[in-house]
């Protein structure tokens, strides 16, 4: 048995879940995905989403509306004829007429544990505030902000050495399993929903690039979260030497120091309370690296400062 899926997503969140629903049968008759964007060196070349050029290379049809708030765009989608639309960080509202148009609902892979977390940022903002997991959730959507029903969660642990790259890969992995599993139960008629608890409800606003700068005054733990939460995009950074260097990856360290003090040869830095290790860094205008590298073209020693 399989379900006729319209598929909207748009980052390389989303493209393990396209596959995964093909692999396992399930009929895509269309993808919605984002409008190609400038891109390229120069700027100039349109640059397709992950998800349309993963569906273009499985000859899925593609579609990238503008809005889907037109009847155009509602006469459109209906016409698909879809039992359900399995929706992965599509990045657009979708309007009640869509959410009521295929037979079975719209159901959205969440990258958080419902109802912490809602919103555009859940894996970055999970890491800054410290949380011990995330997981992906598969929840049938409803016009609010990620307040549909929840059908089916997977929980995973947060590490101190995970960064949000580490994790998003991890949650798409997991979270495409998650859906399969959940559009498998839809089909058999077996997929039980249940309202989200009114209690611990956060939101993840999406990412500031003024949050961006290390606040060397705090403990060594929260430094590090914060670093790892921004990595690799846009990047915690810090002045050293009146240049921006972006700090990608860290480990706590013993050491005490002023905050922002280099405390030996190996870029341990003092923080708030205790301090970190820097493993992986960036110069303006240069490729990331490890610290090892960064140090021979930055010779560090102890009691130089990052502000």
């Amino acid at each position: 048995m399989s379900l006729r899926l319209i598929f909207m997503g748009t980052p390389d969140f989303s493209v393990p879940t396209l596959l995964e629903l093909i692999a396992h049968g399930h009929e895509i008759v269309a993808v919605y995905t984002r409008a190609p964007k400038p891109g390229g060196r120069r700027g100039l070349q349109l640059q397709p989403t992950p998800v349309e050029e993963a569906a273009r290379k499985l000859g899925v049809p593609v579609l990238t509306p503008k809005t889907l708030k037109t009847p155009e765009a509602l006469e459109e989608f209906r016409a698909f004829d879809a039992d359900a639309a399995v929706v992965v960080a599509y990045g657009m509202i979708l309007p009640q007429a869509i959410l009521d148009a295929p037979k079975l609902g719209c159901y959205n892979l969440h990258a958080s544990l419902l109802p912490r977390w809602r919103g555009a940022a859940p894996i970055n903002r999970a890491i800054m505030a410290g949380d011990a997991e995330s997981g992906v959730m598969v929840m049938k959507m409803d016009v609010g902000l990620d307040t549909g029903d929840v059908a089916m969660a997977e929980r995973l642990a947060i590490t101190d050495n995970m960064t949000a790259r580490d994790l998003h890969d991890r949650l798409s992995r997991l979270g495409a399993d998650l859906m399969v599993r959940a559009m498998a139960a839809l089909d058999r008629g077996g997929l039980q929903l249940k309202p989200q608890s009114e209690d611990g409800v956060t939101y993840a606003a999406k990412i500031d690039k003024a949050e961006a700068r290390i606040d060397w005054t705090r403990p060594a733990r929260e430094v590090l979260r914060h670093i790892h939460g921004l990595s690799p995009f846009p990047g915690a950074w810090a002045e050293l030497e009146n240049a921006r260097v972006k700090i990608l990856r860290c480990e706590l360290a013993n050491g005490t120091g002023a905050p922002g003090e280099v405390l030996d040869d190996h870029l341990t830095v003092a923080c708030g309370e205790g301090a970190i290790r820097l493993l992986e860094l960036q110069r303006e205008g240069k490729a990331r690296m490890q610290a090892a590298d960064f140090l021979r073209g930055v010779p560090l020693k102890a009691g130089a400062q990052f502000k």
